[in-house]
């Protein structure tokens, strides 16, 4: 119980230094009103808006401010999908995919300003339950990472890259872990950490340094985004409404155990690394739609349906934050970009994180999630009205921004032919169904997986055994082999026959 005491108290601490600076609302405003408008606009996402302020702010203002805007965009844009699902029957993000379900025909029914609303205090309310399992959790798990040494970061590193592979591959396992391999050779390139040897530089200067964090980000994730939204605009009817917005209490009240039930979903989901906020949304979904009395009516305009959904997605931040300072693991493709941005401004996320910054990171999350709130209920019509924009507009816009970004990061002509040249691999590689968000945790997980593997074998003078001889590190690669063997074909058809012998 004192140890709660103590971590709520240092979180006093620093939201009491961040509201006292004026900066913070200029930040926090302005992050997530842009958070907002890229999730409701179609063709755009929280990766791309948290990535293109990464190149803006990172390593170009102090850690705290820079936080706050990438921190505002995040929870800004998983709620901000919710606009188009409701009004245009067009997920604004894929983790808004499961809102429209029920969102657009409570719309079609005259209903969406009350979807709106209780919408918006859903996600406030699953965005608080996120971040206070973060405040919580993470230090219990930090506790238990203290004894982790090069061995063990090595082996958590590779599983992240696997892991991420495995869960967000469309189709074959096999290429979302090609993915992460491929990311995990592009961190070879550059300098050796270990010997200050040039490697596979092939003479080129700029490739000294390794392959630049932000420019790989824009390129992976913001290139095919905008390619694909020119090649296929969507469209659809914007659905009026004139009833309020502001919720009743009432409907708060008595849909409280949904928005609990949903909110947990949604952070032990976010928890698990690679998994993400779409997929959040969905097994909150199902859950409800199981457990329900009224689940036939899910799908047909239920706003039960509707807060299972829209809670869970953003429950999910705070959810996918714990791995990601606790493990350096991003929880989700956002957090993969969060994480870049850690990196860029000196901050090793994992064991040895300064528990300042994780206090900072909960407090700024609070702030964010009742700016969200406060905007989503006075300023819902603003945001409605960007709706009517065409994606040929903004889209264009959206990859001027994107080159500005990666052009500002070094300021050299090379960030943008990277940008352009993994744009364009990442673009094709989607075509071909390989995810590419390990790519991305493998260009960023890369450095710390060559740099721990091999001092672990200096230390040991090449002995393969470091890697069982401790405890932790034998867990971790039991946890790798078995990752890996239970997608074979082979161990799939021997569970299923074994699965069809017990029944």
């Amino acid at each position: 119980m004192d140890f709660i005491f103590m971590q709520l108290a240092g979180f006093g601490g620093a939201m009491v230094d961040l509201v006292v600076d004026p900066l913070t609302y200029v930040y926090l405003i302005s992050s997530v009103f842009l958070g907002i408008a890229f999730g409701a606009l179609p063709g755009l996402t929280a990766t791309l808006a948290v990535t293109i302020l990464t190149g803006f702010f990172s390593n170009k203002i102090p850690l705290d401010y820079s936080l706050i805007a990438l921190l505002g965009a995040y929870v800004g844009a998983i709620y901000g999908g919710s606009y188009p699902s409701i009004l245009l029957n067009i997920p604004g993000t894929a983790a808004s995919a499961a809102t429209a379900m029920d969102g657009y025909p409570l719309a079609k029914a005259g209903r969406g300003g009350e979807a709106l609303g209780l919408t918006t205090t859903a996600s406030f309310i699953g965005t608080v339950i996120g971040t206070f399992a973060l405040l919580i959790f993470v230090w219990v798990l930090l506790l238990v990472s203290k004894n982790i040494a090069s061995p063990e970061k090595a082996l958590l590193a590779l599983f992240g890259i696997l892991l991420s592979g495995t869960l967000m591959s469309e189709d074959l396992v096999i290429k979302g872990w090609i993915a992460g391999l491929v990311g995990l050779a592009m961190a070879m390139v550059g300098l050796d950490p270990l010997l200050s040897e040039p490697r596979y530089t092939f003479g080129w200067s700029y490739l000294m340094s390794g392959f630049q964090v932000v420019p790989v980000l824009m390129g992976a994730f913001a290139v095919p985004q905008i390619i694909e939204g020119l090649r296929h605009v969507q469209a659809g009817q914007l659905t009026e409404f004139s009833d309020r917005i502001i919720p009743r209490m009432s409907a708060i009240k008595k849909y409280l155990p949904t928005i609990g039930r949903s909110g947990l979903i949604g952070t032990g989901v976010g928890a698990l690394p690679g998994v993400g906020e779409d997929v959040a949304g969905w097994v909150s979904y199902g859950v409800g739609k199981t457990v329900s009395k009224n689940g036939k009516k899910f799908g047909k305009g239920s706003l039960e349906g509707l807060l299972s959904s829209e809670t869970a997605n953003n429950a999910c931040i705070g959810g996918a934050l714990i791995p990601l300072l606790v493990l350096g693991i991003p929880g989700s493709p956002p957090a993969a970009a969060l994480m870049g941005a850690f990196k860029i401004n000196n901050v090793i996320p994992g064991p040895t994180i300064d528990p300042e910054i994780i206090l900072r990171v909960v407090a700024i999350l609070v702030l964010a999630s009742l700016t969200m709130f406060i905007m989503g209920l006075f300023t819902a019509r603003i945001f409605i009205k960007i709706l009517r924009i065409p994606q040929t507009v903004f889209l264009p816009i959206v990859m001027v921004l994107t080159t500005i970004g990666s052009f500002s990061v070094g300021g050299g002509i090379n960030d943008l032919y990277l940008m352009l040249g993994v744009g364009f691999v990442a673009y094709f590689m989607n075509l071909l169904k390989y995810p590419i968000a390990p790519l991305v945790i493998g260009v960023i997980l890369g450095g710390l997986f060559d740099e721990t593997f091999r001092r672990s074998l200096l230390i040991s003078d090449g002995d393969m055994s470091v890697f069982i001889s401790r405890p932790g590190a034998a867990i971790l690669v039991t946890l790798n082999v078995a990752l890996i063997l239970s997608q074979l074909p082979a161990t799939k058809r021997t569970f299923k026959w074994m699965k069809g012998r017990l029944v």
